[in-house]
């Protein structure tokens, strides 16, 4: 067993970058990763780099349109399904490998993203258009998920516990991998997510074909790297990139799929989760479906709360990544003694917010691409009729041409409007007015996502009530809504958000395993001891 699987886990900290060195490496980082601008990267199957079947496709700064990030293969339907079959074969023998020896592999992993960490941010602000901070914090929660998970298959290796014995038998009950299977990854959180759906199979011994979104490659493409440099063997990690229907969708369909881990849109997820629950010819198992569809996340303000942290916090939950976080808090609703109050505070320190190129550290850089422009100033039209416009609005003057929108408060919202029904997805959000705390939770809940939530209150009777009574996934009391770290709050959420399958928590990786009952009972006149048996010992 390494070394490091004898450590306590602990969460990754946040590099400071007001910090002035921090902020100078960071820098130094941006300019070495723009000098490999415009490269050309393969797909990765069966271990070996091969070019697409389809052509390739361009990956763009969506901070400033007339940068290439770099150039990518478009995978054939065929090539991916070769990615499936090779995943397979992988798989025969993967799925023997000690808990220890896959704990190793992925150890190793954890310390050569640290070793890149400046580099991989870089990246991330250039192809995403994070800030510094948003881009670290998602690095390190990808150090997160693959240390997390690391030792979790530890644990998880030593079986189920077994609280009664049966007539001298020897029982219990292993978890054995499942097989090969599909992750397709969202581009809002392009490395930890991407990270956390592909390590987490492979960690209890299954195989994976993992594909990037189409907005994010080059994030994918070095956790394609790294395996390559650790040397994880083929075909246990496959990177396929290229159409949503060619590869996506076909591989879900495919009847060798064994499980589709899906982070994204609901109505994506939705399709996905219809192809899942079908048996196609010659399928020999349910396939296994792990998804995770956004939400329509409030933060609740009572009338006993600190409006001055409230205000502080909203903002930071409404516009952290241009509020591009499926749990990004897209209402506000406001006991009616402070809402004017909470209001003024909220818009006054949104307009304050600085607008700009990712790679100059803004606090607002661009949305990801033109289709997310479109949705979000539709958003906002509706929004102009539905309620009254207090904050942005408009798309944003900027240096450079990108797809910059302002941060956007809108109040006097009702609780049935469209902007606080739908799932935008972008930096704006809604005051709705409630009268008590019975009306805000009510208001709360009607919505049909159920991922995260804040309640903020000074009031311990209040909050016990928000604790058992706000039904989402993720609730933070006196806190946004956004920032979930991996082993202290396991993130995912209740009704159309997904199937709550907790990433970073303890249930999450038995997503992808099986439990065996075994029972040994002694043959009569055979000598053996139970020491015998490798399962006895693990």
């Amino acid at each position: 067993m390494p070394d490091q699987t004898l450590k306590k886990y602990k969460n990754e900290t946040y590099l400071d970058f007001s910090d002035p060195t921090n902020d100078k490496a960071q820098k130094k980082a941006l300019e070495e990763v723009r000098s490999d601008f415009g490269q050309e990267y393969d797909l990765y199957i069966n271990g070996e780099f091969v070019k697409g079947d389809a052509g390739t496709f361009e990956s763009k700064n969506p901070s400033n349109l007339s940068e290439t990030i770099g150039t990518f293969q478009m995978a054939s339907k065929d090539q991916a399904f070769d990615a499936l079959d090779k995943a397979w074969d992988a798989f025969e023998s993967w799925q023997y490998v000690s808990a220890e020896k896959r704990a190793e592999y992925l150890f190793k992993a954890a310390d050569v993203v640290r070793r890149r960490r400046l580099e991989i941010n870089a990246w991330m602000i250039s192809e995403a258009g994070k800030s510094y901070l948003e881009a670290d914090a998602d690095t390190c929660e990808a150090i997160d998920f693959i240390e997390y998970y690391a030792h979790e298959a530890l644990r998880i290796d030593d079986g189920m516990d077994v609280l009664s014995e049966t007539w001298g038998d020897y029982n219990k009950t292993i978890y054995m991998p499942i097989g090969a299977g599909v992750s397709i990854s969202p581009w809002n959180f392009p490395f930890a997510i991407f990270v956390g759906m592909a390590v987490a199979p492979i960690a209890v011994g299954n195989t994976v074909v993992a594909k990037p979104a189409p907005d994010t490659p080059r994030m994918g493409s070095i956790l394609t790297e790294i395996f390559e440099e650790v040397g994880l063997p083929k075909g246990v990690f496959n990177f396929v990139t290229g159409g949503d229907i060619e590869v996506g969708e076909n591989l879900a369909k495919h009847p060798n799929t064994r499980f589709i881990s899906f982070t994204g849109s609901k109505a994506v997820g939705l399709h996905l989760n219809k192809i899942a629950a079908e048996v196609a010819d010659g399928q020999k198992f349910l396939k296994r479906m792990v998804c995770e569809l956004g939400g329509k996340n409030a933060t609740v303000v009572d009338a006993d709360a600190d409006i001055e942290k409230a205000s502080t916090e909203i903002v930071k939950g409404a516009f952290g990544f241009q509020g591009q976080k499926c749990s990004a808090s897209s209402r506000v609703i406001a006991h009616q003694d402070i809402y004017d109050e909470l209001l003024e505070k909220v818009a006054e320190k949104t307009k304050a917010l600085s607008i700009g190129d990712a790679k100059e550290n803004h606090i607002a850089g661009p949305v990801i691409n033109q289709k997310a422009v479109d949705k979000i100033m539709s958003y906002i039209e509706i929004g102009k009729k539905e309620g009254r416009l207090v904050a942005g609005g408009k798309r944003a003057e900027t240096e450079n041409e990108g797809y910059y929108i302002e941060p956007t408060v809108f109040a006097d919202i009702s609780e049935d409007d469209r902007i606080a029904q739908e799932e935008i997805f972008g930096p704006v959000t809604a005051f709705i007015k409630a009268k008590d705390t019975d009306d805000a939770l009510r208001i709360a809940n009607g919505v049909d996502y159920g991922l995260t939530g804040a309640y903020f209150s000074q009031d311990p009777k209040k909050i016990d009530r928000a604790l058992r009574e706000y039904r989402v996934g993720n609730l933070y009391i006196n806190r946004k809504c956004t920032g979930a770290l991996v082993g202290a709050q396991p993130f995912g959420g209740f009704k159309l958000s997904g199937t709550d399958a907790k990433a970073g928590g303890r249930d999450y990786l038995k997503y992808f395993l099986e439990p065996k009952s075994t029972t040994l009972r002694p043959a009569d006149g055979v000598d053996y001891e139970l020491e015998d048996f490798e399962f006895a010992n693990k």
